[in-house]
């Protein structure tokens, strides 16, 4: 999109004297002090909605705002301390631990209705989190967590039980063109410079949904420009600045395990143009190449299997490969594995067989070896039965002899089934050959 915006709203005004070193953020600056200024979250602060009538009524309960970066989180949490009037204390996972919690919690035992804000809630550890139940069940805190992060993995389950969880949406082009235009003609600095946004593209693009984000790359931008006559910021400006797109990955968040299991569902699926997809996207964002190519070892086995023996060759291979080589030519590596596996026939027979063996275990105990299956090193095994009855399968026509060598409590149960593929096709024709139809192959 290249959508010029022009300042409508106020006309240009001579900049006036301001020491910028003195200004926070353009984003901060630009803060909505009013809940009817949050733009793409009506859902929750619109009238009627569920939140909006919590903070009316002054009866917020405990909860965690869940949604990616820019799109409000801190905001909300900032209009309910101005609205409700309470005590407000905030905190910042990457820098509080359990005695900052324990000093809030302590102090708002005196301060009844006590709100305590938590920004990243996600990177406290399971004590830290501990430490807050007592204070949330009591009502001593009422607690607002804000994370970007699903909170059903990254949230203790007791405490995220005591907490209602508000899902916030990442903005669309419209709010961010809003944005845009809320800078030119509000912000202190900017609505008194001769700016001119010639095309907005870039700008919306790049920040992804984020607000944040949005306003620094325009600040950025801006900046850039400065001491000429007119401040025309454009797409090649905005592209050149940021030098590249910044893809949305967290790689230890859920858009890293989002993605990798699209990449393997891709693969499973037989569809060697969304793999590529979204290999492509975990290489842009710097995806660890081990990991990605560990995850197609394990595709190799569990989907393809005996369909195709090969397939667990070249994976094991791509993975020592860009373990020497490394980006950015791994990612040529990792490219051709990915569509082999794509391209791949698919079987999940061994996946099935182990785990059908597994269950067997857990149903069953630790079942006794038979005796004819056992070694018999010494004399007393021999004597006690250790190996009789054993039939060495070389001994016999095509290498093989008919004997049980499962337990007797689970004689004849079929683990394995080969899959509807020319190979494994194959092995089920040989073993029916072999063992009949003991096993309804």
């Amino acid at each position: 999109m290249t959508v010029p915006i022009e300042r409508t709203a106020l006309p240009f005004r001579q900049p006036f004297l301001i020491m910028e070193s003195t200004l926070p953020p353009l984003a901060e600056r630009l803060r909505p002090q009013k809940l009817e200024d949050l733009l793409g979250q009506e859902h929750l602060t619109g009238p009627g909605s569920v939140l909006r009538q919590s903070i009316t009524q002054h009866r917020i309960p405990s909860m965690i705002l869940w949604g990616p970066p820019g799109v409000g989180k801190t905001t909300i949490a900032y209009l309910i301390s101005r609205e409700l009037g309470r005590p407000f204390h905030t905190l910042s996972a990457i820098s509080s631990g359990v005695r900052e919690v324990r000093e809030v919690i302590e102090e708002a035992r005196s301060a009844p209705g006590t709100v305590l804000f938590i920004d990243e809630i996600h990177r406290f550890n399971k004590g830290q989190q501990d430490a807050l139940l007592g204070a949330v069940e009591k009502g001593v805190i009422t607690l607002i967590g804000a994370t970007t992060e699903n909170p059903s993995f990254e949230v203790n389950s007791a405490l995220l039980s005591r907490c209602q969880v508000f899902l916030l949406k990442p903005l669309q082009e419209s709010d961010l063109e809003k944005l845009l235009r809320i800078a030119l003609t509000r912000d202190v600095k900017l609505s008194g410079l001769p700016i001119r946004l010639s095309e907005t593209g870039a700008l919306i693009r790049l920040s992804g949904g984020d607000a944040r984000k949005l306003y620094n790359l325009l600040e950025l931008a801006v900046d850039n420009l400065s001491g000429q006559p007119e401040l025309v910021v454009t797409d090649a400006l905005v592209m050149e600045l940021a030098q590249r797109r910044v893809v949305l990955y967290d790689k230890k968040g859920e858009q890293h395990y989002d993605i990798i299991s699209a990449f393997i569902k891709s693969m499973r699926g037989s569809d060697p143009n969304a793999a590529v997809y979204w290999l492509a996207r975990m290489i842009e964002a710097g995806e660890d190449v081990e990991f990605i190519a560990r995850r197609m070892v394990i595709l190799a086995s569990e989907d393809i299997g005996n369909a195709n023996p090969t397939a667990l060759v070249l994976a094991n291979n791509t993975f020592q490969a860009v373990h020497a080589i490394g980006y950015p030519e791994a990612r040529i590596i990792l490219s051709q594995c990915a569509v082999y596996l794509a391209c791949s026939p698919k079987s999940n027979a061994s996946y099935l067989a182990i785990s059908k063996a597994l269950d067997q275990v857990a149903l069953k105990g630790d079942l006794a070896v038979p005796l004819h299956l056992r070694n018999a090193p010494t004399g007393l095994m021999k004597k006690e039965g250790y190996g009789k009855g054993y039939a060495y399968s070389h001994d016999f026509e095509g290498n093989f002899s008919a004997q049980e060598y499962l337990p007797p409590e689970i004689a004849g149960t079929p683990l394995f089934d080969p899959g509807a593929n020319p190979r494994e096709e194959e092995l089920r024709k040989r073993l029916r050959g072999l063992w009949g139809t003991k096993y309804g192959y």
